[in-house]
């Protein structure tokens, strides 16, 4: 999922809202690059929530790098992975009617055609998300606090010190790569267009992909309510699970 989903996620899941949380809510796909899989960053959230249990320090941050990724399961499992009876997650079953058009509109080759679509799923869902509070802001007010950002960035050093993760270098990165206001269809497909151009350098039709952004937030419309609100039950079991089996 993209980021404003993320943060509200990680509010419905922990009831409140810190820059820590919004911070914790994100970081696995900012993790992500240099030497680190996409996998692998989105598998790092009980390591991390332990160290820092261990420590007894930022622990509102570590919950919410548990709502995110993989282990334990978080919203991008049932998103990517599997949900329900679905061959993968929520977004690639939603994804099937738009491969055809995100292969012309986004000039890929026929096997990138589903994960693009997914893509364009889940910036459907950020439209609608962002249209329902100011979780933009959050993400502002998180990537400037400094001390915070400094403070994770020794931890993560400190827990992994064999990867350079340099997080303020990275989340200077992505804040370039994301929508930081109130998203729109065409804000949207213009920042994948750069996240397009960096990951594979290949130029996308940004108003075909608007055009599709809008048409995804109107297929999820119905049914994206049941799905976080499902999926935050899920969520919220499979921490409670993690902490009570303890580190």
């Amino acid at each position: 999922m993209y980021p404003q989903t993320h943060v509200c996620f990680a509010g419905m899941i922990l009831k409140g809202q810190s820059d820590g949380i919004t911070l914790g809510s994100i970081l696995p796909d900012m993790l992500n690059g240099r030497g680190i899989s996409h996998y692998e960053s989105h598998s790092k959230g009980s390591e991390i929530y332990c160290f820092l249990k261990r420590h007894q320090m930022h622990l509102d941050f570590g919950e919410a790098v548990l709502t995110h990724g993989f282990v334990p399961k978080g919203l991008d499992y049932y998103g990517d992975e599997k949900y329900l009876d679905y061959e993968k997650g929520y977004c690639f079953e939603k994804a099937r009617p738009f491969i055809l058009d995100t292969i012309e509109a986004c000039n890929i080759p026929a096997e990138m055609g589903w994960w693009k679509s997914h893509n364009i799923i889940e910036m459907g869902i950020e439209l609608l998300v962002s249209s329902m509070g100011d979780y933009s802001g959050r993400i502002k007010s998180a990537f400037a606090n400094r001390i915070l950002v400094s403070e994770v960035d020794e931890i993560l050093r400190e827990l992994l010190p064999d990867v350079d993760f340099d997080l303020q270098w990275r989340v200077q990165k992505f804040a370039g790569l994301i929508d930081l206001g109130k998203a729109g269809a065409s804000s949207l497909a213009e920042k994948y267009r750069l996240q397009m151009l960096s990951k594979h350098r290949i130029e996308i039709d940004t108003k075909k992909v608007a055009s599709l952004i809008e048409r995804a937030a109107e297929s999820v419309y119905d049914d994206l309510p049941g799905f976080l609100k499902n999926v935050a039950v899920l969520v919220k079991g499979n921490i409670v699970s993690f902490q009570t089996q303890g580190c």
